[in-house]
């Protein structure tokens, strides 16, 4: 490559641009205590933050029933990642069972769950919540509160009911945030 010849209307142009250099005697920087930056606390698992939004309420949901299928995707997100979830795309990272559980029981270990997932940057879980044989009403209970629970959680993207070989009705796989 040839080298660039400058015209000294091109020299003093540049040297008027800069302006006053000085030159630089050493290449290390010394640290103050004045530079160095506050540390601020590592956010903890019992943190204070809500991971429920609760005015989502279940007015607008309908109940399920036994062998109803559970699906939804949050909004802004494609309808295709909602198919690429039912055919097992996404990697199951971790499994949650609640069978027997009661609903406040279930809802500290769904919780609890969920955030632990998040902060190992799981993608895909998969959590049993079973199809309510032995509900009262033939309405189950746990079906039903998980698929409000999931709804009002702000790190899910989107779930829909397992496969038949992963628990069918009685289970649903969960799109976690990235």
């Amino acid at each position: 490559m040839a080298k660039k010849t400058l015209t000294p209307e091109d020299r003093a142009l540049f040297r008027n641009s800069i302006g006053d250099v000085r030159t630089v005697h050493t290449d290390k920087v010394l640290l103050s205590a004045a530079n160095k930056p506050k540390p601020y606390p590592k956010p903890t698992l019992g943190d204070a933050r809500q991971p429920l939004n609760t005015a989502l309420s279940n007015d607008g949901l309908e109940p399920v029933g036994l062998e109803d299928s559970l699906s939804y995707t949050a909004p802004g997100l494609q309808h295709s990642v909602l198919k690429k979830l039912r055919r097992g795309y996404f990697g199951i990272d971790a499994e949650l069972d609640l069978h027997g559980l009661i609903s406040t029981a279930a809802q500290q270990q769904l919780l609890h769950f969920l955030q632990h997932s998040v902060n190992a940057g799981y993608r895909c879980v998969h959590i049993v919540h079973g199809k309510g044989y032995r509900s009262t009403g033939q309405q189950p209970v746990l079906k039903n509160h998980i698929n409000l629970w999931l709804r009002q959680h702000q790190d899910v993207q989107a779930f829909c009911s397992a496969s038949p070989k992963n628990g069918g009705a009685g289970a649903v796989l969960v799109l976690l945030k990235a």
